[in-house]
């Protein structure tokens, strides 16, 4: 039994130290890091839930009973046994948790912590569409943004309670009326991603998604040029009527 402690400790112990989750950080973009942690984090469960099962069913085996007259019984422990494996496994199941939640706090600060390079647009909600805001009058019911350059948007609501959501860069944030929150990304490739809402807010809740079309610099400069024209006739117009 003093030889099966000393394993489990061991192999627990052994983990801790070669888990990645351990000896790497993650670089500054809040989707890379989300993977990162949630990665080691199944990692890390799988792993130890084997070692524990394991130990579980050898020590079933080991100690079944071997005849119809017979009752299993394990090893009478010694007070210092007992409490050996009391201890001993839940320090380092506390010390393991501990670890990770102290990675998903780093995350979370890193999730709030806006670059100071980040375009900002701001994000209105409606039952049921989405109006992004790039400034000077500039307004779209898609979300262009330009590949490689962070993306800070402010948002509230004018009518309901809402939430933004964009897998493809793991942010989700409520959008209120009458407050601002806000989320960050950092758009490293080019391609469209799903954008929807993911607070029931209405009978057409469903029908509350767009695209997050992320492309390059010149198309970008196209996009932004398109809605000057847009409002440069929407302004010739009101001046006419």
């Amino acid at each position: 039994m003093r030889a099966l402690t000393g394993k489990v400790v061991l192999a627990l112990s052994g983990l801790m130290m070669a888990s990645p989750a351990f000896a790497e950080g993650y670089e500054r973009d809040p989707a890379a890091g989300w993977d990162h942690l949630w990665r080691e984090i199944v990692i890390d469960i799988t792993v130890i839930g084997v070692i524990f099962s394991v130990a579980a069913i050898y020590m079933v085996w080991k100690y079944r009973a071997k005849s119809d007259d017979e009752v299993g019984r394990g090893p009478k422990l010694s007070p210092a046994a007992a409490l050996a494996w009391a201890l001993i496994p839940a320090s380092i199941f506390m010390a393991d948790d501990f670890f990770l939640s102290a990675k998903g706090w780093t995350l979370w600060n890193d999730y709030r912590r806006i670059p100071d390079e980040a375009k900002e647009i701001r994000v209105t909600a409606y039952q049921w569409y989405w109006e992004f805001d790039y400034g000077d009058d500039l307004v779209s019911e898609e979300l262009v943004v330009k590949k490689g350059e962070p993306v800070v948007l402010r948002m509230t609501s004018e009518d309901v309670l809402h939430s933004l959501y964009i897998p493809e860069f793991r942010v989700k944030e409520d959008v209120m009326p009458g407050r601002v929150t806000y989320v960050w990304f950092n758009p490293k490739r080019t391609g469209e991603f799903v954008e929807t809402c993911t607070e029931y807010c209405g009978t057409a809740h469903a029908e509350m998604y767009t695209t997050v079309r992320v492309v390059e610099e010149a198309e970008y400069e196209q996009f932004i040029n398109e809605l000057k024209e847009e409002a440069r006739a929407a302004n010739s117009v009101k001046s006419q009527s």
